[in-house]
């Protein structure tokens, strides 16, 4: 399951995956300039901008079911920062606004990287000159993100076999040992991988 959060890109024979990327990552950009700049309470607007996202899922045959998952998992970043409209005047309508239009921005952005792959994306962010050195970091991000979920779980795993039947207390102290561990593996690796760059002529 967390491997399919991850890896957000679907191979399927649509024609929204033949599409170029470039030409995706601008109709995405565009799509998400739009809804920002639709009025508070242009509520026909949001309404066809999410049946206009929901058609293109089923054109391009990506599983909705699987894009809603990961919608989920980050909708509690576009809710927090709705949540902040509630301390000003007619806060309820304009939480609305914003909860609805960071919704369907996410969903665009969900959708192109379902249809599109990581590094096609990266390849139009070095066409169109982004810094060389925030390309990199992106992809070394990408590429490790799964090995530090690999051992996360393997730590996770191993701590398990050596508390059998512990309470919440001694689970909470049992999780903060994970997340130690594995942030001072990460630190490790990182330097690891960073000598091994430097070695290649990478700071060259």
């Amino acid at each position: 399951m967390i491997a399919a959060l991850l890896e957000p890109y679907e191979a399927r024979p649509s024609l929204v995956h033949r599409l170029p990327a470039g030409l995706k990552c601008a109709a995405a950009l565009a799509t998400v300039l739009g809804i920002v700049l639709l009025p508070r309470g242009a509520w026909p607007a949001y309404a066809a901008a999410a049946a206009a996202l929901i058609g293109l899922a089923a054109l391009s045959r990506v599983s909705l079911r699987r894009l809603g998952l990961r919608l989920l998992v980050i909708e509690p970043f576009a809710l927090g920062v709705a949540l902040l409209s509630l301390l000003q005047p007619d806060g309820l309508r304009v939480f609305a606004a914003l909860l609805a239009r960071g919704t369907l921005c996410l969903s665009a952005m969900l959708l192109l990287a379902a249809t599109t792959r990581f590094t096609d994306i990266l390849r139009v962010l070095w066409a169109i000159r982004v810094p060389a050195l925030l390309v990199t970091v992106l992809a070394l991000m990408y590429r490790y993100l799964f090995l530090l979920v690999e051992e996360s779980g393997r730590l996770a795993r191993a701590r398990r076999s050596r508390t059998l039947g512990a309470g919440a207390p001694a689970a909470w102290r049992s999780s903060a040992g994970v997340i130690a561990r594995l942030f001072v593996r990460s630190s490790e690796r990182a330097e690891r991988v960073f000598a091994a760059m430097c070695a290649r002529g990478w700071k060259t």
